[in-house]
């Protein structure tokens, strides 16, 4: 599993015109590209570590900060790129084993009491955020 963690000032997500998930304060937005290796145990630790990271100013995190957070889907974070000029995809996980280990890790993370705010999996998403600092980095369990 393998996540784009970007510090925010706000951050949304818009499909079709409509706006589908938003955070207006600081916060986290994630990128989230599952494998197809990646299993329920490995969302419990991407939420625990998404929350816990501290990431965000004064090296809090979501967790110490009660800051939002914004998941959206990104099959193409496991695109390979190492030969020719055409990504492939093998390394991604097939939507009907992504879907259900994306929405893990947020329940996860609403289970821990973190405010989520979502993409819609597998729709053309228009992702706009304010960038804090800038501040992105990866992570990987």
């Amino acid at each position: 599993m393998r996540a784009v963690a970007a510090r925010v000032t706000r951050a949304d997500v818009t499909v079709d015109g409509e706006v589908v998930g938003a955070i207006d304060e600081p916060g986290l937005l994630v990128l989230l590209g599952i494998h197809v290796g990646d299993d329920a145990a490995k969302a419990v630790t991407m939420a625990r570590k998404l929350h816990e990271l501290r990431l965000l100013r004064d090296e809090e995190s979501c967790a110490t900060a009660n800051a939002p957070l914004l998941v959206v889907s990104q099959f193409t974070l496991y695109g390979d790129t190492k030969k020719g000029r055409r990504p492939s995809w093998t390394q991604a996980a097939r939507p009907e084993v992504a879907e259900p280990l994306v929405d893990a890790v947020v329940a996860e993370l609403r289970g821990r009491g973190a405010t989520v705010a979502t993409g819609r999996f597998g729709a053309m998403m228009a992702v706009s955020s304010v960038n804090d600092g800038p501040f992105t980095v990866l992570v990987e369990v």
